[in-house]
């Protein structure tokens, strides 16, 4: 075979593919990692692949997949391996998905059950081909999770399900313990940032998912360094304590290719932890800043935290 007649790999990012190269900042020292490779990572390499499993640990190339994977922690995506959106800070696949696995609930509970996980994270990409936006395949893969692994813990954390009439409502009512979804930037950023969602969309998403169960925890995310404000963080903060959001992570974009945002700034260690001293003082029951926190970095050992500032606050 000539390499004219050589198959063409389908692009990963085909809509970022005609946009002009960015720069790519040099990462400072402190954002340093631990390289992937140890027996435990490889045994949870084996399990994902044996059950044919998707990870957003691998997907959206996370900086902590060896520290997370020795641990046995992954964090599963659901509803395939391409996104209908195209935001402009994610690595993960970009295109028409396939069709919705009917198996994946069994396998994501059977992988849960091997790797003997206290709390597990299950995230998806964005459906927004599917008439419920895979609100119906969380809460299968919920119940699932329930049946093989009782003692479980379960964080969801889900696309905004815009214009999905209902959707959040199926996912709430099949009793997850954490539901997430992440506001990702400030308002002003949304537009260059990430265009198909909308910031108050996203707020009042959050909010009624508290609404429908007030039981439940509430947790969202950003990144920083995207040229959001100091001030702009500060107001995003007070939207989601009015939303009555329990728990927030912060966290410093990492630009995944010279198509994608480029990165505006890296904040230092020091200013992550003044912006989660503000977060305590503002009234969230748990707060992650750092510059590798992600949304499911330590989400085992804070989900016990949360549950303790909980019962502190309600024996006050």
């Amino acid at each position: 075979m000539t390499l004219v007649d050589a198959p063409k790999v389908p692009l990963r990012h085909p809509e970022k593919a005609h946009r002009p190269d960015q720069p790519v900042a040099p990462k400072p020292d402190w954002i340093r990692v631990k390289a992937p490779g140890s027996p435990a990572w490889r045994d949870t390499a084996a399990i994902v692949k044996e059950h044919r499993l998707v990870t957003v640990c691998e997907e959206a190339g996370c900086p902590n997949i060896g520290e997370c994977w020795e641990k046995k922690h992954a964090t599963f995506m659901i509803l395939g391996d391409t996104c209908t959106r195209a935001c402009a800070f994610c690595n993960v696949k970009t295109g028409l998905p396939g069709a919705v696995s009917p198996h994946e609930p069994v396998h994501i509970a059977e992988a849960v059950a091997k790797l003997r996980l206290a709390h597990v994270v299950v995230t998806s990409v964005d459906r927004d081909d599917l008439a419920d936006g895979g609100a119906a395949h969380f809460a299968a893969v919920i119940d699932a999770i329930r049946m093989a692994s009782p003692a479980t813990t379960i964080e969801v954390l889900t696309p905004d399900f815009l214009r999905k009439p209902c959707a959040l409502e199926i996912v709430v009512a099949a009793k997850p313990d954490v539901f997430n979804h992440n506001l990702e930037t400030v308002p002003s950023k949304y537009l260059s940032v990430r265009p198909g969602a909308r910031y108050f969309h996203s707020v009042r998403l959050l909010q009624m998912a508290k609404e429908l169960d007030p039981q439940l925890f509430t947790k969202s995310g950003i990144m920083v360094g995207l040229g959001e404000t100091r001030d702009e963080i500060l107001q995003l903060m007070d939207d989601l304590r009015s939303a009555d959001v329990d728990f927030l992570t912060v966290g410093q974009y990492l630009q995944p290719t010279r198509k994608h945002h480029p990165v505006v700034s890296f904040m230092p260690p020091p200013e992550f932890k003044a912006l989660e001293d503000i977060a305590w003082a503002k009234g969230f029951l748990m707060v992650s800043a750092s510059p590798l926190t992600r949304s499911s970095y330590h989400a085992a050992e804070d989900f016990a935290k949360l549950k303790a500032a909980r019962t502190n606050q309600q024996q006050i």
